[in-house]
């Protein structure tokens, strides 16, 4: 069924979406109390994403909005993965949408030639982790982030992929 789907970068039209998608996850599945105010990076995801060797990308099926993904710039050809979320009815194998996400954005780092991919996560999201995991991310501690990692309040698990460069 994948094959309905369309992974491509993210455009301003799709903001609203996004921030529906987002938040509904956060808040509702997850229980997470944060807003669309704690997250100004959602209101200016061009400007604060789509810069150096950073993206944001979005899942489509037709029209609407499934899943997100992004790579945050962090300098030093690292980038923090970001804003990783698949709405609830298209996750798993059927789908594969995670992993459509999670491979473009590794296709990108290896063409912008970063090095290592880091994110953060909850504690909540032991799915994810099950996902980073079987991705090849390592678990790592905070004191082995870069110091350019923007570490966010809720996040307590953290990962690192090195990025191997296509031949």
């Amino acid at each position: 069924m994948n094959t309905l789907l369309n992974i491509r970068e993210y455009q301003p039209s799709d903001q609203e979406q996004v921030l529906q998608l987002i938040l509904n996850i956060q808040q509702q599945e997850y229980h997470i109390p944060i807003t669309k105010e704690d997250q100004p990076d959602l209101l200016t995801i061009d400007s604060f994403y789509q810069q150096g060797n950073g993206n944001f990308w979005v899942a489509c099926d037709g029209d609407q909005v499934v899943g997100t993904i992004a790579l945050l710039d962090i300098g030093n050809q690292q980038v923090a993965l970001r804003k990783m979320f698949v709405q609830a009815e298209y996750r798993g194998k059927v789908w594969n949408t995670a992993t459509l996400l999670l491979q473009k954005s590794i296709s990108w780092a290896q063409q912008q030639q970063v090095t290592q991919i880091y994110l953060g996560t909850t504690l909540q999201f032991i799915a994810a982790h099950r996902f980073y995991e079987k991705h090849g991310f390592q678990e790592i501690e905070v004191t082995q982030l870069p110091a350019s990692f923007p570490v966010m309040q809720v996040d307590k698990k953290f990962y690192q992929l090195s990025v191997t460069l296509d031949s």
